[in-house]
Order: structure tokens, then C-alpha cells, then sequence
């Protein structure tokens, strides 16, 4: 479980195909930037552009992790060596919780309608896919690239919702949110209690 509150800007180092089969995935070796891995373990969890990942590696200043091909497929910014990742070590119990609840699952991928800078901070719009889109309300939160933003529109379209977001300019300057253009593609995760909410509601 995460928060969505970004703790460093690590690099992807290094991308090793784990066999020569189309449905192979890859091995990761990823600079931690700033991140402290002092109190990382083999087997503990660390999200990678908001996309929960098993360390199975570890040196002083960076990890190695394992991706299937399925996240791969699912995901966008995770196969590329030298591109710049968002990370955030798993939650702990007594930890201050200063984004959201954030599963480190990946819902889906949206597409970047707009990004200006609006005075002295940044207008982001995705185009989320219709099915993701539902669960996406004014105030309400949700995960882009691994950080938690709260949404401040949501406008139903006939290819999907798009939402509107406001990024400070400190958000802007420690993410990777920064590298962000329209037509860029970004991992989004839903709101956990929006969820479960449909999930009651439906009667299933």
C-alpha cells in the first residue's frame, strides 16, 4: 500500500530481457535518486511510476525488480533504460498518510489532452477510458504516474471522461509529471474507495 506522495525521482538504469519468447519480461535495474534504501529488504515493495514492484536486487544506490510482460503491456514509462520514474517506498502502519490510499495497481492508461502553465502553476487534462471514468468526481482522488492529485473536473465524452487536475509548482518540480505533453500517455489508478463503493452498490 502507498500514498501516492512521490519520494524520489529515480532512472531506469538498465532493461535485461528475462528469455527470448514474445511473452517474456524484463528485469529493471533502477537508480533511486534520493530514495533512502537503508531500510529496504528483498521482497519488500517499492511503486515505479505508481506501478507496485517486488525489489529483488539491492546495492547502496539502487534496486532491481522483475516485470511480467502483462504490467508491460498495461503500463507505459516502465520499459525504457534512461527514462525517469517516480518512486515511493511501500507504507508503513505508523507513517503519515499525505496523499491517499494507493494500491500500486494500475487501472488503466489515460492520454494527456493539455498541459499549460496556468499563473504560477501547471493545468494537467487527461482523457481517461470509459471505464475508468466513472469513478472519477469533482474533489475526489486519483493517481497519475504514482502521485495522488485531487481531480477538480470531470467531463464525460463520447471517447471517455476527461479530467482536469491543478499541479502546484513544488508537485510539478520533484515528479516526473514535469516531462508531461499532450498525447503523452500516463498510468492511472482509481480511488480504492470508489472501488468499493460500485462494488456495494451493485448488489454483487
Amino acid at each position: 500500500m502507498f500514498t501516492g506522495i512521490v519520494s524520489a525521482v529515480g532512472r531506469i538504469e538498465k532493461v535485461t530481457p528475462l528469455g527470448t519468447e514474445p511473452e517474456a519480461g524484463v528485469r529493471l535495474t533502477v537508480a533511486a535518486g534520493g530514495l533512502d534504501l537503508a531500510d529496504v529488504e528483498l521482497g519488500d515493495s517499492i511503486a515505479i511510476q505508481g506501478a507496485c514492484m517486488t525489489v529483488i536486487e539491492k546495492a547502496p544506490d539502487s534496486f532491481d525488480v522483475d516485470v511480467s510482460r502483462e504490467s508491460l503491456n498495461k503500463t507505459v514509462g516502465l520499459g525504457n533504460a534512461g527514462a525517469e520514474v517516480n518512486l515511493e517506498k511501500a507504507l508503513r502502519a505508523h507513517d503519515r498518510l499525505g496523499g491517499h490510499l494507493v494500491s500500486g495497481h494500475v487501472d488503466g492508461l489515460g492520454v494527456v489532452s493539455r498541459f499549460e502553465r496556468v499563473g504560477e502553476s501547471h493545468e494537467l487534462r487527461v482523457v481517461a477510458p470509459k471505464d475508468i471514468g466513472k469513478y472519477l468526481a469533482y474533489k475526489g482522488s486519483v493517481t497519475v504516474n504514482g502521485v495522488s492529485l485531487t481531480v477538480n473536473s470531470a467531463s464525460d465524452q463520447a471517447d471517455g471522461c476527461e479530467f482536469s487536475i491543478n499541479l502546484i509548482p513544488h508537485t510539478v518540480e520533484v515528479t516526473t509529471l514535469k516531462a508531461l505533453h499532450a498525447g503523452a500517455k500516463v498510468n492511472l489508478e482509481i480511488d480504492l474507495i470508489a472501488r468499493y463503493v460500485e462494488r456495494m452498490m451493485s448488489g454483487a
